[in-house]
């Protein structure tokens, strides 16, 4: 009997994946938005066993996010192999409220997943979710869903998916544009893949839009430019109609074939909170095992079209690979991995691991949620429950510098537990939070008056959440830990607490921070970092 796959597989803030399999290795892409560097990559042999192999867009030269929006940055990459090489195709959201999407859509290749990455080529900005589809004559075709913004009728603004010719030899699109498939009346189509099996081309979408209604939809046609014919099921893959699913919020999704001849399609999802329609791990990505008979539409393996917590793996070998690192003692050299920043390219503005060897630095830039030079190094939230601390040793000369502990959604939603000091000098201990109410971004002052600090020493900063509870702790030098005396909404830190104003599209993160309003750059130095996910 097969061993089977708990999902998610992907834990924590990993949507919109696209698969591949290239041998006997899998790997999957998926969305950073305005997180640095972009897109994550991750290698399995087995699909039930997941590691992250790297983060390929690491460079300005291609990506610089400075300014993006909350939940803007890189939407939807595509990961295909084809002629010898790896493509990744990704949209560059430079503004996606109101009634514009500026997004940008590029090429990067390497020849070898772990890169190097090629600087990127530009494609359109039609519409978002790109992807690259290879012919089996050697033709190459862009997908994307079209943003129409004259059409004033919900879910209109989305008009349909685009299909046009790449040009290997010219490194651009070429030929006219198709609108190939506008969808069902479900609405909100987007997140195309193009298969090529049994004499038909099979085009797989997400509809619904990505919250509670987000569904697959399957159609197929023997020409390429259509016209599509919608599986008769409509939705081969959906939780709307199942609110009590565990994994909620299904859709944007991609098959791949294994080494065996089986099917299985990786989605996006969620895990609300019980009883709270709060996702605090984001949305993440889940997979299920389908049946694809010879010219039929694809199913679900375990029948229906609800997504299961826990499928049957396929029949391959186990590879168990070392669990994350979730301990980190600084020490020179690069970033440990599972961490990541906000935005800029220029980390070195941000912070530095050989400026106090043994410290990671942080160099306090600009306020808490700037869009441009935010000074923070984070990990995911991965699990509904957890407990992280550090250690700051941090000299504020008064309350336009805080650095320490930031439980963060986006600039809109977080809890800061914050080392800063009174006008006159004195280091005090403070929280901040920012519940996403009107105004937007109006800042909290929970305590009822400050926490006195020494005036030297490290401090050590802590957070506790258990599901939708969050608790801070400190220590002063050589003490005990000791509860600030707040429960805090963890909750808050959650895409459908954000709404679309805000940016929903990100996922809980916790980490190290600081900031300078003064434009000093006052820098806080941190020991260590410790994330421990605990059971639900």
């Amino acid at each position: 009997m097969n061993a089977m796959i708990q999902n998610p597989i992907l834990r924590g803030f990993n949507p919109d994946p696209s698969i591949i399999r290239v041998g006997d290795d899998y790997y999957i892409a998926t969305s950073t938005f305005e997180w640095f560097p972009g897109v994550q990559i991750h290698h399995s042999r087995d699909l039930q066993n997941w590691r992250l192999l790297n983060r390929p867009l690491n460079r300005a030269s291609q990506l610089d996010m400075r300014g993006a929006e909350e939940s803007g940055g890189v939407w939807a990459p595509c990961l295909t192999h084809a002629d010898g090489k790896f493509w990744l195709i990704f949209s560059d959201l430079k503004r996606r409220t109101g009634g514009f999407k500026d997004s940008r859509n590029y090429l990067v290749t390497a020849d070898n997943i772990e890169g190097p990455w090629s600087d990127p080529i530009y494609l359109n900005s039609s519409g978002f979710d790109p992807s690259l589809f290879h012919d089996d004559d050697g033709r190459k075709y862009l997908l994307n869903m079209v943003w129409n913004h004259r059409n004033q009728e919900k879910g209109g603004k989305f008009g349909g998916i685009l299909l046009q010719e790449y040009s290997v030899e010219e490194q651009r699109l070429v030929g006219p544009v198709t609108n190939i498939y506008r969808g069902t009346d479900l609405k909100l189509t987007e997140g195309p893949h193009l298969y090529k099996r049994d004499g038909w081309y099979w085009l797989l979408t997400a509809e619904g839009g990505t919250e509670y209604n987000h569904a697959v939809t399957m159609a197929r046609s023997r020409d390429l430019l259509g016209p599509y014919e919608t599986d008769p099921m409509k939705h081969m893959l959906t939780s709307k109609d199942a609110p009590d699913a565990p994994l909620q919020r299904a859709g944007h999704a991609d098959i791949v074939e294994t080494q065996n001849g089986e099917f299985y399609m990786v989605h996006l999802c969620s895990r609300p909170l019980t009883g709270l329609k709060r996702s605090v791990c984001g949305r993440e990505t889940a997979i299920q095992k389908i049946i694809w008979e010879t010219g039929e539409f694809p199913r679900l393996a375990h029948g229906g079209n609800v997504p299961a917590a826990e499928v049957a793996a396929p029949d391959l070998p186990a590879q168990v690979w070392n669990e994350p690192q979730r301990s980190f003692d600084f020490a020179p050299g690069p970033l440990p991995q599972p961490l990541q920043w906000l935005r800029t390219p220029e980390a070195e503005r941000i912070f530095s691991l050989d400026a106090r060897p043994g410290w990671l630095r942080i160099f306090g830039r600009e306020s808490p949620g700037n869009r441009f030079e935010h000074a923070v190094v984070m990990h995911r939230q991965t699990e509904w429950s957890y407990d992280a601390e550090t250690e700051v040793e941090f000299a504020p000369q008064g309350y336009l510098q805080m650095a320490g502990l930031l439980c963060y959604y986006n600039a809109y939603l977080f809890h800061y537990l914050a080392i800063t000091a009174t006008e006159d000098g004195a280091r005090e201990l403070i929280v901040m939070s920012v519940k996403g109410d009107y105004p937007i971004g109006a800042v909290d002052y929970p305590l009822t008056r400050p926490i006195p600090l020494p005036a030297t020493g490290a401090i050590r900063l802590g957070v506790s959440v258990e599901r939708d509870a969050l608790r801070f702790r400190y220590a002063l030098p050589d003490g005990d830990w000791q509860d600030v005396g707040l429960v805090l909404d963890a909750s808050l830190l959650a895409d459908e607490a954000a709404g679309n104003a805000c940016g929903s599209h990100t996922g809980a993160f916790v980490g190290m921070c600081a900031h300078d309003i003064a434009g000093t750059a006052t820098p806080a130095d941190f020991s260590h970092f410790r994330y421990t996910p605990r059971p639900a």
